[in-house]
């Protein structure tokens, strides 16, 4: 058998196939009317000696049928055909491949790291936008786009092991990948996927790896032998250098993969300043060794153009400005202050914690270093369970008498991070600070048992009704649900926590019955704590509350659900609220609006301090640059501030009014410190905010992949007509015009397609029973609703029904041919619908395949011919204004058959011209995309491949006027 080029069309087991490219012994055969999940596998030789005794089992070459003139219909069913065929397209003849193949509407600003990555060899790149902008989305348009270019086959994500379930659905959600997540939950089950002579990570080509468990012996080693062509590292901020030994692992794993100079990297965090010019230096020293050494107080202009190149830091005032001015693509944040005023029991103990902890710290001035801190230490983190809650009091207290004999530990268990900084590389721990008041260097004596029972008994004496924070926060709640909002409250520890949760339930269930108060903590697995919350934000016609500790706070996408949040307990890293706001502040949140409290006590001088140290300053300097800029990074300037502040000067005689004289020595250093870091992150954003790249530039590559894709608006038309024309009674909804009903009783059930139907949800059952099924055509989506773009389930089905039935004729709703009398033409004029394919060739790379559906025309016998776009346009608008006979409908397709079958084989007729010219295109579109990486667009080549297919065709028969 002569070798079959790839993009050529054949028959084996009486079916047409395309010749995908690959091997010349194996051919991947694909249906002309399948997708990707129908390619087959085909032996040259073996089916040739089949075919001797079985005919169908040879591969022959073929051509696609001519339409039939005895199936002639309408327009719109000519038109249905055309939509069918160009919404089937995977290998897309676009400048961006990736957008055939996702199932989501990418922004127009998310593009952009895209195009940069696209003039980069290998690819280098560090994201740094704003939190909710859609950092994920940006890094796996870049995978899918290299993936879909040939240019890699595998890829992993290294990310914090909270973070692998949510990477793993947005990739198989959004970007039809098949990943698995390594971690030490799952290991085991892979492992027996696995054959014995390969290593789990050599064997699943798409990986989501909790960097925790990778960076660990013998793992680390294993996964640097087998690492793959592409890594994409999320919240990278937290793998730079540290005294932290987990840090330090974090960053040498990096470290090494970024030394191999041909594998791509995609570094992504929202914070890429620590505060530390080192680090981040550091950090930069990933996308290129010489980057490490260059200050960035020093940096030259030809520095700061080549670190352009390879990193973006976009601000949402940027996006809005410069990249989406029609658009409203992130709600309003309305930050509101909410207080109370500590009842006289709440007081009394502060009071008495707060006289216990002076002595510690007091007791501790005249040490040094880690002796020193530890006083602090359990000060500040006594002092923080008391003010959060009863319960948290009591946990910590408790487990105080407990530890008669405490015990020494590793210095890192004691670390400062742990109870009391909160540093934004990892959750802090959620259970009250037991360890540090049971340490022998906190200072704590056996003299002072008394007093901390003494304590024990004034924190069990509060209970709900005496709770002024508990009291403030339930007529906070009331407020938010009757305003129509559904918060997140988020609290530091556990037992706060389940507290908040119980007592929120209890005091409005009586005006509510329609609440639900979900709690979520660390002490729930992280799959379960997924589910819960997945199906939480499921759930239709309830109020929801959600409260959360800290476990929640950092990447997870929670603006579904909810659009409010309330900080029960203040965190006492800035970084750390912004964190929590972003859970729903960000792109995909459907309300044009979003709260956010800050709860404190007037008279509470641990919040005081908390907000005049920290978050006030955070507050001006966000609002100052439109962004938010980290606290300074040294632990220790932080705590000392915050000692500072509550244990000298008015602060310790705990004056009511909260007028504290802050500004101690450390307290002025500090603010100067974060000052200064948010000069330099104004300049840096500044500088990489890529204005280089103009919105026309990146919408005019959007453009024309809509042009072969078709645009939302069309998914949408084309998906209510063919569910109109299969006899679906679609409702349009009153009070949000974006949202489509679908009914899914069994009556419309049954008179659907099979292929059809499997793509319907399921009706359920009983509580879980639906009727209808919300759709919408636009993102972010309305709440409630389903998305659905033209690579959804629903969308893919009728596309492949509607064009197979249009190919074995009979009752379908879309048809290979039509005619109508209009007065939009002056002459007879024939539309032609054409499937072409190319080969882009590349140096060192397979051939890639990509196809696009043509609207071409003719008027008269060929006297003059119609531009793609001019066809296009009178396939869209020729309305007919008289019938036409069947007969003669007929008899007109007959005439245009006649007419351009001629040119179908003509390698130098018309159509064969056509696909010349946008071969060329094409090519000088690549061109340009790839224009910085030299060799790559110096071999790139693009030439059509074989006959187009004539898919179908509309007669357009002018009006007589007499």
């Amino acid at each position: 058998m002569a070798r079959i080029q790839p993009g050529a069309v054949v028959r084996f087991r009486e079916r047409l196939w395309v010749v995908l490219p690959g091997s010349t012994e194996v051919l991947a055969l694909r249906p002309l009317t399948g997708t990707e999940d129908d390619v087959v596998e085909v032996h040259r030789v073996l089916a040739e000696l089949l075919g001797y005794s079985y005919p169908t089992e040879r591969v022959e070459r073929a051509s696609f049928p001519l339409p039939d003139p005895r199936e002639v219909k309408d327009a719109a069913a000519v038109h249905l055909l055309w939509q069918s065929a160009r919404l089937l397209l995977r290998e897309a003849a676009a400048p961006l491949r990736s957008l055939g193949r996702i199932s989501i509407r990418p922004r127009t600003y998310q593009l952009v790291p895209l195009l940069m990555a696209l003039r980069l060899d290998p690819v280098r790149l560090l994201i740094a936008d704003d939190v909710g902008v859609g950092k994920t989305i940006e890094a796996a348009l870049i995978v899918r786009e290299l993936w879909d270019r040939g240019e890699i086959r595998r890829f992993a994500v290294l990310c914090p092991p909270y973070l692998c379930d949510q990477w793993a659905q947005e990739l198989r959600e959004k970007f039809h990948f098949q990943p698995v997540v390594v971690g030490s939950a799952t290991l085991a089950a892979l492992e027996r996927e696995v054959p014995p002579d390969r290593s789990v990570y050599e064997h699943f080509p798409v990986q989501v790896l909790s960097i925790d468990f990778v960076k660990r012996t013998p793992h680390m080693q294993l996964f640097l032998q087998h690492a793959p062509e592409l890594v994409v590292v999320d919240e990278v901020h937290g793998a730079t250098p540290s005294s932290s030994s987990e840090r330090q692992r974090r960053y040498e794993l990096v470290r090494a993969l970024a030394d191999d100079p041909r594998r791509h990297l995609i570094l992504l965090t929202a914070t890429p300043h620590s505060g530390l010019p080192a680090a981040f230096q550091k950090l930069l020293g990933l996308l290129d060794r010489e980057f490490e050494g260059w200050v960035p107080s020093a940096w030259t202009e030809e520095q700061r153009e080549r670190l352009a190149r390879h990193f973006v830091q976009r601000t949402r005032a940027d996006i809005k400005n410069v990249w989406e001015r029609a658009e409203t693509l992130f709600p309003e944040r309305e930050t509101v202050d909410v207080t109370y005023a500590l009842s006289s029991e709440q007081r009394r103990l502060f009071e008495k914690a707060h006289d216990f902890c002076l002595g510690l710290v007091h007791a501790g001035r005249g040490l040094t270093g880690h002796r020193r801190r530890m006083r602090y230490w359990a000060a500040l983190a006594l002092l923080r369970a008391v003010m959060s809650s009863p319960a948290a009091a009591k946990a910590a207290l408790q487990k105080r008498r407990e530890d008669t004999h405490p015990t020494e530990a590793s210095e890192e268990e004691w670390e400062l991070g742990s109870f009391v900084y909160e540093p934004s590389e990892t959750p802090p721990p959620e259970e009250a600070p037991r360890p540090l008041l049971g340490h022998p260097e906190s200072g704590i004596t056996a003299g002072d048992r008394a007093r901390l029972r003494e304590l024990l008994a004034l924190a069990e004496a509060i209970t709900p009704e005496k709770d002024a924070k508990l009291q403030g926060a339930i007529a906070a709640v009331r407020d938010l649900l009757r305003q129509g909002f559904h918060p997140i409250v988020w609290c530091f520890y556990v037992a706060t926590a389940e507290y908040v949760a119980q007592e929120l339930q209890r005091a409005l269930d009586s005006e509510f019955p329609d609440l639900r108060v979900l709690c979520i903590t660390g002490r729930l697995g992280e799959e379960e704590r997924r589910a819960l919350v997945e199906d939480f934000m499921a759930q239709e016609g309830i109020r929801r509350v959600l409260v959360a500790t800290e476990c929640l706070s950092e990447g997870v996408n929670l603006q579904k659900g909810f659009n409010a949040v309330l900080h029960y307990d203040l965190p006492w890293n800035p970084n750390r609220m912004e964190q929590r706001e972003g859970r729903v502040d960000r792109f995909g949140q459907t309300s044009s609006r979003v709260k956010a409290i800050r709860f404190y006590g007037r008279d509470n001088p641990v919040d005081g301090a908390v907000i005049r140290v920290l978050l006030n300053k955070a507050r001006e300097i966000r609002n100052s640059l439109g962004t938010y800029v980290p606290v300074p990074a040294e632990e220790e300037w932080v705590i000392e501030a915050l000692v500072n502040a509550l244990f000298s000067g008015p602060a310790a005689r705990l004056q009511e009014d909260l007028a504290f004289e802050f500004m101690q020595e450390y307290v002025r250093e500090f603010h100067s410190r974060w000052d200064l870091d948010a000069r330099r992150e104004k300049e840096s954003r500044t500088r990489f905010a890529q204005r280089a790249l103009r919105p026309e530039e990146v919408e005019q590559d959007l453009r024309a992949t809509d042009e072969v894709l078709g645009t939302p608006e069309e998914v949408q038309k084309f998906t209510l007509e063919a569910l109109q024309r299969l006899g679906v009674p679609v409702r349009q909804d009153r009070r949000d015009p974006r949202v489509f009903h679908i009914p899914l009783t069994e009556d419309v059930r049954a008179q659907l397609p099979p292929l059809v139907q499997a793509a319907l949800p399921p009706e359920g059952r009983g509580r879980e029973r639906r009727t209808a099924w919300p759709i919408a055509f636009v993102s972010p989506t309305p709440e409630g609703a389903e998305y659905v773009g033209r690579n959804h389930p629903l969308v893919a089905a009728l596309a492949q029904h509607l064009f197979e039935s249009a190919l074995t004729g009979g009752e379908s709703p879309a048809a290979r041919c039509g005619a109508l009398r209009t007065d939009r033409v002056p002459r007879l004029t024939t539309l032609v619908l054409l499937r072409a394919r190319y080969l882009l060739r590349a140096p060192e790379k397979d051939p890639l395949l990509a196809e696009e559906v043509l609207v071409t025309g003719v008027e008269g016998r060929g006297e003059a011919f119609l531009k793609p776009h001019e066809a296009l346009a009178l396939l869209a608008e020729a309305r007919p204004v008289e019938n036409i006979p069947e007969a003669e409908k007929r008899e007109l397709v007959e005439y245009a058959l006649g007419l351009i079958k001629p040119w179908v084989d003509d390698p130098e007729g018309p159509w064969a011209r056509l696909l010349a010219a946008r071969a060329a295109e094409l090519e000088a579109v690549h061109r340009r995309l790839r224009r910085v990486v030299g060799e790559r667009v110096r071999g790139l080549a693009v030439e059509p491949q074989g006959p187009p297919d004539v898919l179908g065709l509309l007669v357009l028969q002018p009006v007589v006027r007499g």
